[in-house]
Order: C-alpha cells, then sequence, then structure tokens
C-alpha cells in the first residue's frame, strides 16, 4: 500500500486536533474540576463524558479480541463511514470504489463529500471478483467499500477474493461487517495484523440490539485509529450511550443466545416463506435477514403495510427487482407476517 501520509488528504494530515479539557490532564488523578466550564450541579449529567472512551474501549478489547488502540468509537458506524472520507479522499479529486448493491451510506456519504463514487456490479449470485474490483481503480482511487455479509443481499463475500483485494490494493479497504455476529466465517478484524490498509466496521445495532444508543466501531491500525480520533468532534459518544454499551458487555453470553434464536426463526421462516405461491426465490443469507423475490414486490410491500407490518422494498435496487428484505423478529412478530401472507391473493 501508499504510505498513510500519502493517503491522507494534506490537511488532515496537518491538521492540529482540538484539544478537550479533559484531554489535557490525562492520566493524572483530579478530585476537583474547574477547567472546562461545566455546572457543578445536576450531577452526573453535568460532566462531558471521556472523548475517548477508554473504559468502554478496555472492556470492548477484551470481548472483540482487538488490541484497545486499534478500535475507534463513532456515534453509529455511520460516523466512522464519514470520517473515511474526510481524512482520505479529495473532494472532487479523488473517487472510491464500491461493490453493487450493497449499503446506500457509502455512496450518500461520497455525494456529500463530493467524491466519485464508482459501483461495480455483483454477478447473479451476488458475488465479486478481486480483479472485477481492482479494475474499476486508478490512481486517484483511495478506498474500496466492501460490505459482507452484504446488505441488502444478505450474502458474505469470498474471503479469499476480499484478502486479495487488501493484498493488492495501494489504498485502503474497508469491510463492514455490521451482521458478522450471524455469520460462521471468521471476523476480518482478526486480519489486522497482516494488513496495514484493512479498516474494518462492526455495530451495537444488531447482534448486540442496541440500534438506539447509536454506537459503531472501526477496527484499524493505531495510526489509522489517531487519524480518525484527530477528525471527529471532541465528544462524540455521550455518556449514556458509552454506560449502556457497558452494561450490555457485562454478558456477551446473552446476545450469543439471541443471535442462536434469531437464527433459528431465520431457518423457519426462509423455509415457510419458500413455499407461499407468491415467492419465486428466497436468496441464501449469513445476516439477520433475508431477501425475497416475489410476484409483485410494490403490491406486497403495499399490503402488508396496510396490515400494519413493515419490511423492506428493494425492488428499485439493481438486481433486487421485485426484492423484499425481510428482517427476522421474535416468534410473535415472524408469526404475524406469514399469517399475513398466507392471505395475501
Amino acid at each position: 500500500m501508499k504510505s498513510l501520509e500519502e493517503l491522507t488528504r494534506p490537511n488532515i494530515w496537518k491538521l492540529s486536533p482540538y484539544s478537550s479539557a479533559r484531554n489535557e490532564y490525562s492520566g493524572q488523578k483530579a478530585r476537583v474540576f474547574l477547567d472546562a466550564n461545566e455546572n457543578p450541579y445536576n450531577q452526573p449529567f453535568n460532566r462531558y463524558p471521556d472523548p475517548l472512551q477508554n473504559e468502554l474501549k478496555k472492556r470492548l478489547s477484551e470481548v472483540k479480541k482487538v488490541r484497545q488502540e486499534c478500535i475507534f468509537l463513532g456515534n453509529g458506524s455511520d460516523e466512522a463511514i464519514d470520517l473515511a472520507y474526510r481524512c482520505f479522499t479529495q473532494p472532487g479529486i479523488d473517487n472510491v470504489v464500491a461493490i453493487e448493491p450493497t449499503y446506500g451510506m457509502y455512496k450518500v456519504c461520497a455525494d456529500i463529500n463530493d467524491v466519485e463514487y464508482r459501483p461495480v456490479l455483483l454477478d447473479d449470485h451476488f458475488l465479486i471478483t478481486a480483479d472485477r474490483l481492482l479494475d474499476a481503480c486508478d490512481s486517484k482511487t483511495k478506498i474500496i467499500w466492501i460490505c459482507s455479509p452484504n446488505n441488502p443481499t444478505g450474502n458474505t463475500i469470498q474471503r479469499e477474493e476480499m484478502l486479495k483485494v487488501i493484498d493488492n490494493f495501494e489504498g485502503l479497504v474497508v469491510v463492514d461487517e455490521a451482521y458478522s455476529d450471524f455469520s460462521s466465517e471468521r471476523p476480518m478484524r482478526h486480519e489486522l495484523h497482516q494488513h496495514p490498509n484493512l479498516i474494518v466496521l462492526n455495530t451495537f445495532s444488531k447482534a448486540w440490539g442496541c440500534a438506539a444508543i447509536r454506537l459503531g466501531m472501526a477496527f484499524a491500525q493505531p495510526a489509522i485509529i489517531e487519524l480518525f480520533n484527530k477528525v471527529k468532534y471532541p465528544y462524540n459518544i455521550n455518556q449514556l450511550t458509552q454506560e449502556q454499551a457497558l452494561e450490555a458487555l457485562k454478558d456477551p453470553y446473552e446476545v450469543d443466545n439471541w443471535v442462536k434464536l434469531l437464527l433459528q426463526e431465520r431457518t423457519r421462516m426462509m423455509q415457510n416463506v419458500n413455499l407461499l405461491p407468491i415467492t419465486e426465490k428466497v436468496y441464501p443469507t449469513n445476516a439477520n435477514f433475508f431477501l425475497v423475490k416475489v410476484t409483485d414486490a410494490q403490491k406486497i410491500y403495499d399490503y402488508l403495510v396496510g396490515q400494519g407490518i413493515i419490511v423492506r422494498n428493494r425492488t428499485r435496487v439493481q438486481l433486487c427487482q421485485n426484492c423484499l428484505r425481510i428482517t427476522i423478529g421474535n416468534k410473535k412478530e415472524n408469526n404475524e407476517l406469514l399469517a399475513a401472507l398466507r392471505q395475501y391473493e
């Protein structure tokens, strides 16, 4: 890969980050805080949170088996996605490459940051080769985006092809593993020590059942994490989010149990949906959702909305014509959906 300085926007490389009051005395013990213009009343909400979330990162390091200095925490994974653009791509000059179809925020952030977005269409099995992704790159390509398991298709991208991309691309490769807890594949975050150009995203929104607290993770080499911390807003993760995440991390085995239940329900739902007369194809998945091709996606979607049941209509997405994306709910929710679809005419 190119050096990190070559990949980083010159103004970001030279940037002097904002120094928060809480950063300046880091490592020292204190009892009286008269440095940050806080109100001394209304404890514990009157104090700014730890800007680097050290306690939370220490616990995450134990659970995720990643060194603490290799962890960035963002306001959802979307913050880490946006920071990748802001740190490494020059507006109006650079470009990024991504698989298509995939998670829509990669393109939205590209558009916001005035960066050319180059989608590379998956094949009929929703797979891609490294050569096709690399062929879409040029000297101005800074990032390749790969979501695996992919959204909205649900399948994992072939590991050997992802590694080939990482090994042969001079820029950064971001592998978004938001749904990796539902897959039997070894997470790519365990490859960080071998690949300095790899960034891996993860989230508390899916398997951890904490979408409301908006907490995303990025795993990368410490030098990349330092750049993210340089550019992020000083107190990007509020105290309530940090506390709730620490509470969730007390019992990761409960999450394992949720995942097991969801995988059982996923199998049952896919089997039952496959038997419906409206179903043309149920696609294989490694996520907590599945994609199904139906006779008329818009009509069926509208019918379900009328029944108070919301799924995702993906028919306007490339390769997903007449497809609905169905999230796996609890047994009661899933049974309501099946009952409604069985009554559809």
